[in-house]
């Protein structure tokens, strides 16, 4: 029993009686595909497979089948691992109801990605894209696209590199934070309480999690004079001269009015869709209040572009004024930075309301009507109308005859 070959046998005859009791549990009924790719640490390709079933008890359940191991990741690849699958277990693709996979073009692309692949054979395997995950991208697109947003970004990492490079330049940040807290308490300028002053520190975002960069923006808020102030210690006292240079860049770029007016404008963005994202990513969230969610944060995206302009500048200037950074009239000629000799012929006022704000929301808003279609929106809201929560208090009539018409064959 301690044989290598014999254990591996017993965790096979495990495995194939656990996939089987999943098998017996779907009992030929409609079901969902998820699916999703990766490089183990041999570097061979595999694919996770997992279902999502309703059992005889009305429990949704989602179930791990097993990992397929494959030469590469075409979408034909992966289509012949997922009938090998069906065939080996005798499911077939006529009871597949639903599909999730992530946004890569070999999954979701809309002529030869493995959904419509599938799509081909069974038109009633509807492709839906995780809500959270979509709300990743479309904050992503707009730091990718526009380029000062992309360059904000680049600097704040930059800065995390200076700042956070040892524990000592994180300790005086602290203990920075701490002195200042102190004074503002013995003036009365600080409340206290429990739950309030907490110790703070600068913390690094998560390259997929864009939630976080959020978290990271508030804490420079927070800790900039105190970050500050290391920048200028590590200038002076510095030993490596790379860190002394860049500390000294960063110092120029933090007292620029464009850093604090993209640090605003993302402070405002971030934090509408944190919001959302966290509100998502719920585990007893119900689909549509997932979907006035993301209405709702769209409007206020278009109520920001209509009326945010006076409160954005309002912010900026009060920043600026309370840490003595550059104040700019807006009135006046905007003056591009790396042409600085050349006239623009437009003012600050055009520039930083048109090509900066604007551009941005307009980005977001365009990411979030290409990311959430109205397919999926409408069909996820019809199945809705069949929860049985309340009493079937959201059932509607009208849905059920539009999801009749998504489901042909099986009402």
């Amino acid at each position: 029993m301690v044989s290598h070959k014999i254990q591996t046998d017993l965790v096979h005859c495990f495995a194939e009686e656990v996939i089987e009791s999943i098998i017996q549990e779907v009992n030929h009924d409609v079901f969902c595909l998820l699916v999703d790719e990766s490089a183990d640490v041999s570097t061979k390709e595999q694919v996770a497979v997992v279902f999502r079933f309703v059992d005889k008890d009305g429990i949704v359940k989602e179930r791990f089948i097993g990992l397929i191991h494959v030469q590469d990741t075409s979408s034909a690849t992966l289509k012949c691992a997922v009938d090998s699958l069906f065939a080996k277990r005798g499911l077939s693709m006529k009871k597949l109801r639903g599909q999730g996979y992530d946004g890569a073009s070999n999954m979701k692309g809309e002529f030869n990605g493995l959904r419509s692949l599938i799509l081909r054979e069974n038109s009633t395997a509807y492709y839906v894209y995780c809500f959270a995950h979509q709300l990743q991208l479309v904050v992503v697109a707009v730091a990718k696209k526009h380029f000062e947003v992309g360059d904000f970004f680049d600097m704040i990492s930059v800065l995390l590199n200076v700042v956070g490079a040892s524990c000592k330049r994180k300790d005086m940040v602290r203990e920075d934070q701490r002195r200042i807290i102190e004074e503002g308490i013995s003036q009365g300028e600080i409340k206290t309480g429990k739950g309030l002053n907490q110790e703070l520190s600068f913390q690094r975002p998560g390259n997929t999690r864009w939630g976080s960069h959020y978290n990271t923006l508030v804490r420079l808020v927070d800790l900039f004079p105190s970050i500050v102030k290391v920048l200028e210690y590590v200038q002076s006292e510095g030993s490596d001269g790379v860190k002394r240079r860049q500390a000294n860049g960063l110092i120029k770029y933090l007292h620029t009015f464009d850093f604090v007016f993209y640090l605003q404008l993302m402070l405002l963005l971030l934090g509408i869709t944190n919001t959302l994202s966290v509100a998502l990513q719920r585990k007893d969230q119900d689909i549509l209040n997932a979907m006035s969610l993301v209405k709702s944060t769209k409007q206020q995206l278009y109520n920001l572009r209509d009326n945010g302009w006076d409160s954005l500048v309002e912010k900026v200037n009060s920043f600026c004024e309370s840490h003595n950074t550059e104040l700019i009239i807006m009135e006046e000629e905007f003056v591009d930075p790396k042409k600085p000799r050349r006239r623009t012929n437009m003012t600050n006022l055009h520039h930083y309301q048109v090509e900066c704000l604007y551009t941005v929301l307009d980005m977001q808003i365009q990411e979030f009507n290409d990311r959430f279609d109205e397919v999926n929106t409408e069909l996820l809201s019809c199945t809705a109308s069949l929860s049985p929560f309340g009493s079937f208090h959201e059932f509607d009539q009208s849905k059920l005859v539009r999801l009749s018409e998504f489901y042909p064959e099986d009402f």
